[in-house]
């Protein structure tokens, strides 16, 4: 059983043949080229996505650390250090 689902899209003229050329010269179907277009933009996006996560993550155990930080000073330069 087959994971392919068939389209039919419109693309202009110049496109259409840059596709039958460029999958032709790599001895693939023209599915198999806009497939391979559209898996690498798919990942290009998740990438990207798990980028923007990571430095929000990032920027969020910063602001946690600082506010811990300056928590453990308050605690540590209280009454009872100075007795």
């Amino acid at each position: 059983m087959s994971n392919s689902v068939k389209m039919t899209i419109s693309l202009p003229r110049s496109l259409a043949e840059f596709t039958r050329q460029t999958a032709a010269s790599r001895k693939m179907s023209r599915s198999r080229f806009i497939a391979d277009l559209l898996d690498a933009e798919a990942r290009r996006s998740l990438d990207e996505s798990l980028a923007d996560g990571y430095r929000d993550l990032a920027i969020e155990a910063q602001t946690f650390a600082d506010e811990a930080l300056a928590l453990a000073d308050e605690v540590w330069e209280g009454p009872a250090r100075g007795s």
